[in-house]
């Protein structure tokens, strides 16, 4: 049907002298320089996207909505009016069409990178006209045209203009957090599956039935109308299928949906497939660039398929990220830069010696390109170290910088061509180049400006800034990492209109609600969205919406200052408050605080041991920032650790320093009558207290007095370690305390009602909740450590686990569990309270093995540290 030197993507004929008296060579000129500037800025976004606020979005959006959209407004009119044999569009209502989906792309990631809500939604606003138009002019086309065999094809373009509409709504929607957190899944997902599948996959599917045997030069298969009726059902049908589903949250109908949509494209494949001939291909870069994106389509839609039946939204939300170098690089630029190798010489030459000279020029080291950008996209896909994905990026970046700048020499050609041409004419030079060269520019400052931020007006950031006062905007920098938002308070003054700059810093995502407020969406690493509160009036609240993040402390209190219910008076880094309210693990503790050592010193000489311990109360700090007065023994919570072997004898001599109350002593390691040694001494008083360590283990010893839930919650225990005959020597020996920490005044109704209901408000090791977090513990691979694990209580045990690490020795309760050299291992110590042992470890490798009470409560309010291990 075709030869090499007919040109149906031109509508057949004689393309040089009809693209020169309709003018099209100019539009396709001035079009293509927007699609390269579009992808320029793309890769520019890509490659600094440390630097840029919304990076990754951007630069999707970029080459996504600004260079693939025009190269598809462009490109589905120019094929509809060949296929349809129609009449070519009025030119300037043509060029509006295109200003309008090139403005209204631009404001939308004007809008989204400055975080100006207004301008996105004019820009979406915009976007849609121009793609109705878009449709409108495409259903139009085909009423009263000749139409063909491939008329059919027209209806992709048509599918492929409604899904983009819909597209934007959603897109919208999510950009300025109108979707809401409990959508925000099933919304996201229908967003890049209608408009990646939709509006990219439809167009290049049904372009490809007419493209595909024109760059193979051989005739079109005879089943081809029919065939391109049904993968449109299929795939569209599907489409819509999984759109609605995905909005519904159904993920058995998106399965379906996408089901369908990949039987279409499996019909597709096939029939190119058998469209393959042994002849050369008119352009075998082209032909090289298309089978691999229809294959990289075929990959993206199973993998696509295979997660929405086998993971939930949520997380195929998240999977979905990985298809992304398969969707954007295999297909959408591989496609793009295929169909540009064979249709740019076609639109932009003047006779068959400039378009072979134009596109040898596109073709320059196709065979290594191909390569590059095939390789660089599978890397990326695949679960290869990151290094592997970096190069990745590398190569197909490279690959695509190279085709850029082909693509620009060929621009520069045609530009010359047509210059020529027109004064060959007679006629005056046209202004599109000119006024092209002005959209570029003024599309590059726009984004500068954008980048500017904008606001520099009142900005300030950290905890508890105050605003000026009435009618003064005051913007506060908000971050949300480690289940925490910072500043946790900000207190303004009535009628100070607030914003919020915020930030997620944190490696997953979280999004910031805002208590009868607006609401970001699901933020990303990186990524920033501003929320403008207006003036605000009275106390709000914010929080987290993900599951489970308000309830563990992920909120933010918004006080107005002079509110009537006196919340304003903040009280520094008194945490002992009040409204349940969090502690932040994660802040950095005061300036000259230091960590309990957890290191066990090596047992004294001698048989007895004389100690002398007081009773006395003292301010610590229990947590980060937070100081809480604790009753101790010697001045400690926990106090001093004992260390003999069996047989020796302890001479303890205590003192009761407490002005307030008396106190005594329990050893659970001696064995003995408690009348007169454990009896309770007053203010001033001493107490000499004499046992024999008959029995090996790890032992408590704690307050005596009652109530002894009180004096044992406030921090008046210890441990007492008695080594095991024969214990071989460990190259680290550590002892961890665990036990509940009530904040607020010791012996308050407050805090022993908490006592009561065993509602600490931490679970720590050694007094202080996630000290080793922030310090770890230091040991070297290879090397053997012992662990003595004493539970505390005073309520609750622990399940104790070192994470990565496998225990080969347990010893619980003065017995080995376990010893070195069996077959079996150990993942935890299980302690009740009062209880103790040890355990021991060689941690195989350098890094960082958290140790935790593997009661999830617990480890994750304080009962949490880390052991470095260095190589």
């Amino acid at each position: 049907m075709y030869s090499k030197n007919d040109d149906p993507a031109g509508g057949g004929g004689h393309p040089p002298s009809r693209f020169k008296a309709s003018g099209l060579r100019s539009r396709h000129l001035g079009a293509h320089i927007l699609v390269a500037v579009w992808v320029v800025l793309a890769l520019s976004a890509a490659s600094i996207q440390q630097t840029l606020p919304v990076a990754r979005w951007l630069a999707i959006h970029l080459f996504l909505l600004g260079a693939a959209t025009t190269a598809i407004v462009v490109w589905s009119e120019h094929f509809a009016v060949a296929m349809l044999h129609a009449r070519p569009p009025d030119r300037r209502w043509s060029d509006a069409r295109l200003a309008g989906v090139n403005i209204g792309t631009l404001g939308v990631l004007t809008g989204v990178w400055a975080d100006r809500s207004v301008l996105t939604g004019v820009g979406c606003v915009l976007l849609i006209a121009a793609v109705g138009a878009h449709l409108t002019v495409l259903v139009r086309m085909g009423r009263g045209a000749l139409g063909g065999r491939l008329a059919p094809i027209a209806d992709y373009y048509r599918a492929a203009a409604a899904a983009l509409v819909v597209g934007a709504v959603l897109g919208w929607l999510l950009a300025t957090g109108k979707a809401g957190a409990e959508h925000y899944s099933g919304l996201k997902l229908a967003h890049v599956h209608v408009t990646l599948l939709g509006w990219i996959g439809l167009p290049v599917l049904g372009t490809l039935f007419m493209l595909w045997p024109t760059v193979l030069g051989v005739r079109m298969a005879e089943r081809t109308t029919r065939s391109a009726r049904r993968v449109l059902v299929l795939t569209g049908g599907g489409l819509l299928t999984a759109v609605a589903g995905l909005s519904a949250g159904s993920r058995p109908a998106a399965a379906c949906g996408v089901a369908f949509y990949a039987a279409g494209v499996a019909v597709a494949a096939q029939l190119f497939a058998r469209t393959v001939h042994r002849r050369p291909a008119i352009s075998a870069a082209a032909a090289w660039m298309l089978a691999a994106a229809m294959g990289w389509l075929c990959v993206g839609v199973t993998v696509d398929l295979v997660l929405l039946a086998a993971r939930p939204l949520a997380a195929v939300r998240d999977d979905i990220g990985s298809l992304l170098p398969v969707l954007l690089v295999g297909l959408v630029a591989q496609v793009l830069i295929g169909a540009l190798t064979y249709l740019l010489p076609i639109v932009l030459s003047s006779g068959p010696k400039e378009r072979a000279s134009l596109r040898a020029v596109l073709e320059r080291g196709w065979v290594a390109r191909v390569g590059a950008l095939n390789l660089g996209v599978a890397l990326p896909a695949l679960p290869l170290p990151h290094a592997f994905r970096t190069a990745g990026m590398l190569l197909a970046g490279g690959a695509g910088t190279v085709f850029l700048a082909l693509v620009v020499r060929v621009l520069v050609r045609g530009g010359r061509g047509l210059r020529r041409d027109a004064e060959q004419g007679g006629a005056s030079r046209r202004p599109v180049l000119w006024g092209t060269a002005a959209g570029t520019v003024l599309i590059v400052l726009a984004v500068l400006v954008a980048n500017s931020g904008g606001d520099t007006g009142s900005e300030a950031s950290g905890a508890g800034a105050h605003g000026a006062g009435s009618g003064i905007t005051h913007t506060v920098a908000v971050t949300l990492a480690d289940m925490r938002i910072r500043p946790a308070r900000i207190e303004v003054t009535a009628g100070t209109a607030l914003k919020l700059k915020i930030t997620n810093t944190d490696t997953q995502r979280h999004d910031l609600r805002v208590e009868d407020g607006p609401t970001t969406p699901m933020l990303a690493h990186g990524q920033t969205r501003t929320l403008e509160l207006g003036p605000v009036t009275e106390n709000r609240e914010a929080w987290c919406t993900l599951p489970g993040h308000r309830a563990a402390g992920m909120t933010m209190d918004i006080v107005v200052t002079g509110a009537a219910d006196g919340a304003s008076a903040h009280d520094g880094h008194s945490m002992t408050a009040t409204k349940g309210a969090a502690l932040d693990l994660s802040a950095d503790f005061t300036k000259g605080w230091k960590e309990r050592t957890a290191d066990l010193a090596p047992a004294p000489g001698g048989t007895v041991h004389k100690v002398e311990l007081h009773a006395a109360r003292a301010t610590v700090e229990v947590a980060p920032r937070v100081k809480q007065q604790m009753w101790t023994f010697g001045g400690t919570a926990p106090g001093p650790t004992l260390h003999g072997k069996v047989g020796d004898v302890f001479e303890v001599t205590l003192v009761d320093d407490d002005p307030g109350m008396g106190h005594g002593i329990d050893f659970h390691a001696g064995s003995l009558a408690p009348d007169k040694p454990m009896r309770t001494i007053q203010p001033g008083e001493r107490l000499v207290y004499r046992f024999r360590a008959d029995r090996a283990g790890a032992w408590l010893y704690h307050c005596s007095t009652a109530p002894m839930l009180q004096h044992m919650g406030n921090g008046m225990y210890g441990a007492v370690i008695i080594d095991p005959p024969g214990l071989a020597k460990a190259d680290h020996e550590y002892v961890l305390v665990s036990s509940e920490l009530y904040l607020g005044t010791p012996g308050s109704a407050a805090q022993v009602a908490k006592m009561r209901q065993d509602m600490p408000d931490a679970w720590v090791f050694n007094g202080v909740a996630n000290q080793y977090e922030q310090r770890p513990l230091k040991v070297r691979a290879g090397e053997r450590a012992r662990f003595w694990v004493i539970a505390a209580g005073p309520s609750d045990g622990i399940a104790f686990h070192i994470v990565g690490t496998v225990f080969d020795t347990v010893y619980k309760e003065g017995a080995y569990l376990l010893k070195p050299g069996g077959a079996g291992g150990s993942q935890v110590l299980d302690l009740a309270t009062a209880q103790g042992g040890f355990v021991e470890t060689t941690f195989p490798e350098a890094g960082h093995y958290a140790f935790v009470d593997h009661d999830m409560r617990h480890a994750e309010a304080g009962a949490h540290g880390m052991v470095e291990v260095s190589g």
